[in-house]
């Protein structure tokens, strides 16, 4: 299938271009490091920036704040925000929670939520995975009592993605320990300044702190904070999952750190005054990780034009989340290859901008088959329900 944009699409992606040279900092190259106090204030400012221009929340419906663009919109949004490594996406707020809300919230927690997540206000946080749980998301075990009018919440959470810089969490619960696995689950919105919510850092392998573990002793909860029905949370957490899977991101940042290991290997000669990119192996590993980039970006749209069509993805956009996270990773474990031990130091005087950069974002984006769903998982998905291979 060949892919075309329309004039509008275009039009939108060259002004979405122009923004983003305005409203980046001199020399941006990116990404953004949020655990610093810095990082955080560019990646609001930005986000501020994006709402104030009605483009962090364009597919909405025009009800809940937005302009009601097609999903080829929303695609060129993420796939321009990525390549250029930049922040102020908030994909918890915009693409996770407020298309839940549409469909499972009340009326009274839409009036709520929506205008400040359209506006670019309240941080939110995903509380899904547990310790000891893996990928396994229906074994959650903490446990929400449903006492009057509230619910009192103990257990915890892990890999809280901005935890500690969230105002507020959607979570899935357990409220009926009896119940079937799948069933006996609550979704629950929860603010974070509760008495009983303690937030610890975990600091990932590429010495960022994102990820933290959250404790929640005795928090109470009142019960219009419920979306959907008593023990359907797992109804209303599949839906959001289907949100959080757009994965030209992933595709962007590979598309991107290509360029620049193809540029490093065109400038940079070995010690017998060759070029690197002289190199037949290096030309060819070049070549197969375009080619690979190129399948796993029209995956991608056609997830989005599935989407214009009405109809919902399903194996396709498990296809997506492999294709586009394992590229992203075979990119930067070829920079990191081949920029060898000097890629591995922070020193942009001898590397110029790819020294240790490299290394760093593959050490983060270890992350990226294992969210969302691992994918192990995904190839399930795709066996059981594409292919309607037997269970053994």
């Amino acid at each position: 299938m060949w892919f075309e944009f329309n004039d509008e699409e275009l039009a939108f992606r060259e002004e979405l271009r122009e923004f983003l040279d305005d409203e980046l900092p001199d020399g941006w190259i990116g990404p953004n490091d949020e655990s610093s106090d810095e990082g955080w204030a560019l990646y609001k400012r930005m986000r501020k920036a994006l709402a104030d221009r009605g483009w962090l929340t364009m597919t909405w419906p025009k009800e809940y704040g937005g302009q009601e663009a097609s999903p080829m919109i929303s695609l060129i949004f993420a796939e321009e925000m990525s390549y250029r490594r930049a922040p102020g996406n908030d994909r918890f707020g915009t693409r996770m929670l407020g298309p839940t809300l549409m469909h499972f919230g009340t009326e009274e927690q839409k009036r709520k939520y929506l205008p400040d997540i359209a506006q670019g206000g309240l941080q939110w946080c995903q509380g899904y995975s547990e310790p000891n749980t893996g990928s396994d998301l229906a074994s959650l075990q903490t446990f929400a009592e449903l006492r009057g009018d509230e619910f009192v919440i103990n257990g915890s959470k892990i890999w809280t993605s901005l935890a500690h810089r969230a105002d507020m969490m959607f979570m899935l619960v357990r409220t009926d320990r009896e119940a079937e696995r799948h069933s006996g689950i609550t979704f629950l919105l929860v603010d974070m300044k509760s008495p009983g919510i303690q937030v610890n850092p975990i600091i990932n392998i590429a010495g960022a702190h994102s990820f933290n573990q959250v404790m929640f002793d005795d928090v109470h909860v009142p019960i219009e904070n419920m979306v959907g029905e008593l023990n359907d949370g797992w109804n209303v957490a599949m839906n959001l999952l289907n949100f959080e899977r757009g994965n030209i991101d992933y595709v962007s940042w590979a598309q991107r750190s290509w360029e620049e290991i193809r540029d490093y290997a065109a400038t940079t000669r070995r010690f017998d005054g060759s070029l690197m990119i002289d190199d037949m192996k290096v030309r060819r590993r070049l070549a197969e990780l375009e080619a690979e980039i190129e399948m796993a970006r029209y995956i991608t749209y056609e997830v989005a034009w599935l989407q214009t069509q009405g109809y919902p993805p399903s194996t396709e956009a498990s296809m997506c989340k492999i294709a586009a996270t394992e590229a992203n990773c075979a990119v930067l474990d070829f920079g990191v290859e081949l920029l060898g031990m000097p890629g591995l130091i922070d020193d942009p005087d001898e590397h110029e901008d790819l020294a240790g950069r490299i290394f760093k974002m593959r050490m983060y984006q270890t992350s990226g088959p294992i969210l969302a769903g691992t994918n192990e998982i995904q190839k399930n998905i795709i066996a059981y329900r594409g292919l309607e291979l037997p269970r053994r």
